[in-house]
């Protein structure tokens, strides 16, 4: 094992160019990174690292939607040849030297994510590089707020043909959504939401949240998203097939309280995946749900969504 050098040069990237410095650690973004900086999703001086001499011995990066704000810290990647406690207090100095440098004094801090093996429990190695990066997320005051089963619905896999016992009709506008999404707040199983709710936002107020900061957002054709009814009007929920900057994705469903149990979701996923699966040249659908979401689990497993890996969510108070 190398010791951890003692002696640390923190700082940005200086220009684009320097991506070949930031790779010699390895994540699965790695391939995104020139698209990112090129369309503003990244920036240099979000991406840090922590080099000693020429050897990069940490990095990470936050990313955004619209290249202004960062909205997460994506990227975190220790040189995982290095002993303990070293590796992580070469981790920890660059998380905080750069978070002082690019997050706003008072502001608060961008979620950190990470996408993580399926199996990251069972597998001991896994298991350290996994839980090396939650200790120094954990040092810094952050703490676990989700993990989720991150899914994959593959071309060739076969689509049930609607059943015909929900009419589905596409979303008229934002107030025709947020009517749905406002009662769906009851009783959610989603981390996110229900961390929303518990800040002191009403249903309405999380409502508007989710749909402003990540609905709005995606470009592909509203016309997509669609309400289902019963045969004489009554709604029963909604889902939003959509795609984001990588891949087509069954963003949001929702089944509203009282129509609950009633295995809607089915129908409502099943529409959904019938919509992108139709698109030219789709080879996979990605999708992900809570951990303890259990039914939306179960509904992806029914339709032959493959959970091929797991992420995580950290959040500072």
């Amino acid at each position: 094992m190398t010791p951890a050098p003692q002696e640390l040069t923190i700082r940005p990237l200086t220009d684009p160019q320097e991506l070949a410095l930031f790779r010699q650690l390895s994540y699965v973004f790695d391939h995104e990174f020139d698209d990112d900086l090129a369309s503003g999703r990244r920036r240099p001086e979000w991406m840090w690292v922590a080099l000693s001499g020429e050897r990069l011995v940490a990095r990470l990066a936050w990313w955004s939607n619209n290249g202004e704000t960062p909205l997460l810290l994506d990227v975190f990647d220790l040189d995982d040849t290095v002993p303990e406690p070293e590796r992580g207090e070469a981790g920890l100095r660059l998380l905080e030297t750069a978070t002082a440098a690019v997050v706003p004094a008072g502001a608060p801090r961008p979620e950190y994510g990470r996408f993580v093996p399926a199996d990251w429990r069972e597998d001991p190695a896994a298991r350290e590089i996994v839980e090396a990066r939650i200790r120094v997320m954990e040092r810094s005051g952050a703490r676990m707020l989700v993990e989720r089963l991150r899914l994959e619905w593959r071309a060739g896999t076969p689509v049930p043909e609607d059943g015909g016992r929900l009419r589905f009709r596409p979303v008229a506008d934002r107030e025709d959504l947020l009517a749905l999404m406002t009662p769906v707040m009851e009783g959610t199983l989603d981390a996110h939401g229900r961390a929303d709710l518990a800040s002191g936002l009403t249903a309405r107020e999380a409502a508007e949240k989710h749909y402003d900061e990540e609905l709005a957002h995606y470009r592909t054709p509203r016309a997509w998203w669609r309400i289902a009814e019963l045969p004489d009007g009554e709604p029963v929920g909604f889902v939003i097939p959509a795609r984001n900057n990588y891949n087509p994705i069954i963003a949001y469903i929702g089944v509203l309280p009282g129509q609950r149990g009633h295995g809607y979701i089915d129908d409502l996923l099943a529409e959904g995946t019938r919509i992108l699966a139709a698109q030219d040249d789709v080879v996979r659908i990605r999708a992900s749900t809570d951990l303890g979401n259990v039914p939306m689990a179960l509904s992806f497993a029914r339709l032959g969504y493959v959970n091929f890996e797991r992420s995580f969510d950290m959040v500072w108070d």
